[in-house]
């Protein structure tokens, strides 16, 4: 199977570095047009509109390569941003048949030191800034009946880190908005994934590795922090080539896989369980290996939970 973007339009949001630049750079080099979005600003979001050389920089080099793209340099943090950005994509190139959610901000630290202002900011750009390209974007895939929507979670969101109290609830948003836009999506042909990427960026460089825990597989991982293999996976999500919808996929150190959340067969019974009944099936209630779900959506944890209890639909 060759991949292929002939005809097709792409937005790349945080293209301008990182996995972004390989994404934009990947599709374009399969025949995609693309807008290559990156507002320029310092890692953690306090710089504004005043490096729009990243976004430049990448569509030269697409355009010297001989492909096709436009630099566009709103936020995604906010609605207008968002309009913006898929209106670029309108304007340039007369549709919409993609949108990949990358751009991304970090604060992170102890949780004492962190405030509601480094959340409501890594909401914004985060959750906001998916929700708000997604949206833009969508009456236009629904009208067309095709789009395809990759979002951006992390490990921190979704396992979790003692430093990312504030960045991982942002990013387990975004695991939530993923999940939900696949269901709303699907009858209309638009599909929505998620990718767990563990990268190198400007973002990753400037992280404390003391605050981070100091991982010691982190030593072992770090050739295959190349952007580059995460590209291949985005470059599938995004294409026509895709027909999987509602799922999380990791790439760490070379391995690809789902990520996916399960409920425990655990323990059940006819009347309501009080503490001490709780306490008593605790080893049950957590065994992973006696047999779990993996519920399509919230509906289908009932289903599940009907058959394991013999109820009838």
């Amino acid at each position: 199977m060759t991949i292929s973007y002939e005809g097709q339009v792409v937005v790349v949001t945080g293209a301008g570095g990182g996995l972004g630049r390989t994404y934009a750079i990947d599709i374009a080099r399969r025949g995609g047009m693309v807008v290559v979005n990156d507002l320029g600003g310092a890692t953690d979001g306090s710089e504004g509109n005043e490096q729009k050389s990243y976004a430049d920089a990448v569509v030269d080099e697409i355009r010297a390569a001989g492909g096709i793209a436009v630099a566009n340099y709103d936020s995604v943090a906010s609605e207008a941003g968002g309009k913006a950005i898929i209106q670029c994509a309108l304007d340039s190139f007369g549709r919409i048949d993609g949108v990949i959610a990358n751009a991304g901000t970090m604060r992170y630290g102890d949780f004492e030191d962190l405030t509601l202002n480094d959340l409501n900011a890594l909401l914004a750009v985060h959750v906001g800034g998916s929700w708000n390209v997604a949206q833009a974007a969508w009456p236009h895939m629904k009208a067309q009946g095709y789009g395809r929507l990759v979002f951006t979670t992390s490990s921190g969101g979704t396992l979790g880190n003692a430093a990312l109290a504030a960045y991982g609830a942002a990013k387990g948003g975004v695991m939530g908005l993923t999940l939900n836009l696949a269901l709303a999506g699907a009858p209309h042909g638009i599909l929505c994934n998620a990718v767990m990427p563990n990268a190198m960026s400007r973002m990753t460089m400037e992280m404390d590795a003391a605050k981070m825990g100091n991982n010691p597989w982190s030593r072992s991982m770090w050739p295959y922090f190349d952007p580059g293999y995460t590209t291949g996976l985005v470059s599938y999500l995004a294409s026509k080539a895709c027909t999987t919808n509602h799922g999380i996929y990791s790439m760490l150190g070379g391995r690809l896989g789902q990520t996916f959340v399960g409920v425990c067969d655990g323990y059940a019974q006819d009347a309501p369980m009080d503490a001490e009944t709780v306490a008593a099936h605790w080893d049950a209630i957590n065994d992973t290996a006696a047999g779990f779900g993996v519920p399509a959506n919230n509906a289908d944890e009932f289903r599940i939970v009907a058959e394991l209890r013999g109820l009838s639909a």
